[in-house]
């Protein structure tokens, strides 16, 4: 298999990307994301990443009812660590470009150049209504000339001593960020939409997709990777993936049937509630969700051959050029993975 490229999905928010009653709850603090940052660097992993969450989806667990903040956070990590690249997410529609700018310039100088920026515009309207900060007559597409926008003026004021820009959506007169970046930081953007493709073929280095199948996940990976070279650049592809990892397929198998047994339904709800999706189609969705839907991504269970089997064909058939990680229990999990799993796809057993 090519080299791919690995990662964390760090747990910013409690109960991390299981919505269970029954599945491990990671806290939403400090001391549990430094040890998940520390391992995956002891591991072998190539970088950490954070979301940027403003709101919870309640329920009986509480559901991210408790988040830190992602460039804090990964500005904290950069100091404890010295090799994982620190990918921190920052939101288009309340950030303003000038002070995001000045921000990773400083994560960059920090991290010693292992900053990235993960470009996201919004999509779970309840967070950013709470601050008056939602703009419900902006559409998707909006949305995205908006994010562009942003990121024209960011990318600007990395290079350039005296910015000033009069566009739809944002306006600098004369404005400065100084000093420079000595290396751009890497530019992250997910999305699956055909405008959240090609803005990440135009601007981003990293782009995170979602699909309903392979052969779909394909298609995007293709198009992105080719429209990216159209453009004169090279654009990574990556997708998510949730790993049950025990020592057979049949105790990885329990497990995550475990987990499913305490899917939170009224989390469930409160998640599609806060898309913009109405309370009654949220409620007769989340009824009738089994215990696959405590997952928020595809997930694999298995023992280690059968993790290692299943990583290396959706890489492979995808033509994803990474992966980014999620654990149920990150403490107990990481390790193992580790040791069992992640040798392998290195090429060294």
């Amino acid at each position: 298999m090519a080299s791919k490229e690995f990662g964390v999905f760090l747990p910013i928010g409690n109960g991390g990307w299981m919505i269970s009653e029954t599945a491990p709850h990671p806290e939403a603090t400090y001391a549990y994301n430094r040890r998940v940052a520390v391992e995956a660097e002891q591991i072998g992993l190539d970088f950490i990443m954070s979301m940027a969450k403003w709101k919870g989806f309640g329920g009986t667990t509480d559901h991210w009812g408790q988040t830190l903040e992602s460039m804090t956070m990964m500005s904290a990590l950069a100091e404890a660590t010295s090799t994982v690249k620190i990918w921190a997410t920052m939101h288009a529609n309340i950030h303003h470009p000038a002070v995001a700018a000045k921000m990773f310039t400083t994560l960059q100088d920090v991290s010693g150049g292992r900053a990235g920026m993960n470009i996201v515009n919004g999509s779970y309207a309840d967070e950013f209504q709470q601050m008056g900060l939602w703009d419900a007559e902006l559409s998707h597409a909006d949305r995205y000339r908006m994010t562009e926008e942003w990121t024209q003026a960011v990318n600007r004021l990395w290079t350039e001593d005296v910015v000033t820009m009069k566009s739809e959506f944002f306006t600098l007169d004369a404005c400065e960020s100084r000093p420079h970046p000595a290396v751009r930081p890497t530019i992250i953007s997910a999305g699956r939409s055909a405008a959240g493709r090609d803005f990440q073929a135009r601007y981003a280095d990293g782009a995170f997709l979602s699909a309903d199948n392979l052969d779909q996940m394909r298609e995007f990976s293709r198009y992105v990777h080719d429209k990216g070279a159209e453009h004169g650049r090279e654009v990574k592809t990556y997708s998510m993936l949730t790993v049950v990892l025990d020592e057979t397929d049949a105790k990885a198998e329990a497990k995550a049937a475990r987990y499913g047994e305490g899917l939170d339904k009224e989390a469930l709800i409160g998640m599609r509630t806060s898309w913009g999706i109405p309370a009654d189609t949220a409620r007769a969705w989340a009824d009738g969700a089994t215990g696959s839907e405590a997952f928020q991504t595809p997930y694999v269970t298995g023992g280690p051959e059968k993790v290692i089997e299943h990583i290396e064909q959706i890489t492979s058939e995808a033509e994803l050029d990474g992966l980014m990680l999620i654990f149920p229990d990150y403490h107990a999990d990481m390790l193992p993975f580790g040791e069992a799993v992640l040798p392998a796809l290195r090429g060294k057993s």
